[in-house]
C-alpha cells in the first residue's frame, strides 16, 4: 500500500521482571563511573551511561535498576526523541529532576552533533518503510503507541511516544495523538504500536480506537495514513478505512 494524503480509547499489553544488580553489589572497578574513567564510554552499555548521567537513584530504586528499567520500558530510540520531562516522569514514575536530566542530556547531543543541513529527511510512503523505521519497537516489554508526524512531502517532522502500556491496559484519547500534529504543523499521521505477545493481528480495541482517531482527524483536517501493529518479524495494518 502506498500512502496518499488528502485535502475512542486504545487498549495497549506485559512487563518483564528481571533482577538488576545494585551499585553496592558491584566490584569497584565494575561501577559505571569507574569504568568510564578507566576504559572510556565505548565500554559502557547504554543503561550504564544513563546511570552515570543520573548519578544516584531514589529511596525506592537504585540507579542501576532505574536506568535499566528506563531503557527497557521506554526504548532507546524513543527516549532520545522525548522532549517532555513531565511525560517521562508520569510514564516511568521517576522524579521530575531525573526526567529533566534525561531530556537535557539528549537535547545536548542533538544540538552538538546533529546538523540540520547535513541530516537527510526520512520519507515514509509505504507500510514497509514504516516497519523498517519503527521495527526496534518489537522487543519492548510493554505496549508502546508511537506517532510519526509527516509534512506534505511525507517527510517525518516529528516522532513521539504517545503512550506506554501498563500491566493491563493503557487508554489513549485522540487529543494525545493530534496535539503533536498541531504543534509541529503536520499534515498527516502514521501510528504504530507493538504487541509483546508476538501476534501481529490487530485486536478489536485497536480497530475501534483507530476508527475514532480517523474520525477526529477528519474534523481537524489531519489524515491518519496507517496504524501498524509491530512484532519481531512482521507487521499488520489495522483493517479500517483510511
Amino acid at each position: 500500500m502506498i500512502y496518499l494524503q488528502t485535502d475512542g480509547d486504545l487498549m495497549l499489553d506485559n512487563a518483564e521482571k528481571q533482577y538488576v544488580l545494585k551499585m553496592k553489589d558491584l566490584p569497584q572497578e565494575d561501577k559505571p563511573r569507574e569504568k568510564l574513567v578507566k576504559y572510556g564510554p565505548a565500554h559502557l552499555s547504554v543503561s550504564e551511561l544513563l546511570a552515570v548521567v543520573l548519578g544516584v537513584g531514589t529511596k525506592r530504586e537504585g540507579i542501576l535498576a532505574m536506568s535499566h528499567r528506563l531503557m527497557k520500558e521506554y526504548g532507546g530510540s524513543d527516549i532520545v526523541c522525548e522532549k517532555s520531562p513531565r511525560k517521562i516522569q508520569t510514564l516511568l514514575g521517576i522524579p521530575l529532576a531525573k526526567a529533566c536530566q534525561i531530556v537535557a542530556c539528549f537535547e545536548l547531543g542533538r544540538r552538538f552533533f546533529e546538523s540540520p543541513v547535513a541530516r537527510k529527511p526520512v520519507e515514509l510512503r509505504t507500510a514497509s518503510q514504516v516497519f523498517e523505521y519503527v521495527r526496534d519497537m518489537w522487543n519492548l516489554p510493554k505496549e508502546c503507541l508511537r506517532g510519526l508526524y509527516l509534512d506534505t512531502r511525507y517527510q517525518v517532522v516529528h516522532d513521539e511516544v504517545i503512550s506506554l502500556g501498563t500491566l493491563t491496559s493503557n487508554i489513549i484519547h485522540p487529543r494525545e495523538v493530534f496535539r503533536p500534529a498541531l504543534e509541529y504543523s503536520a499534515s498527516a499521521v502514521i501510528l504504530a504500536h507493538n504487541h509483546p505477545s508476538g501476534i501481529a493481528t490487530p485486536s478489536e480495541a485497536d480497530i475501534a480506537i483507530t476508527r475514532q482517531i480517523i474520525a477526529a482527524g477528519k474534523i481537524l483536517g489531519i489524515g491518519i495514513l496507517d496504524h501498524l501493529v509491530i512484532t519481531k518479524e512482521k507487521f499488520e495494518s489495522v483493517p479500517v478505512e483510511y
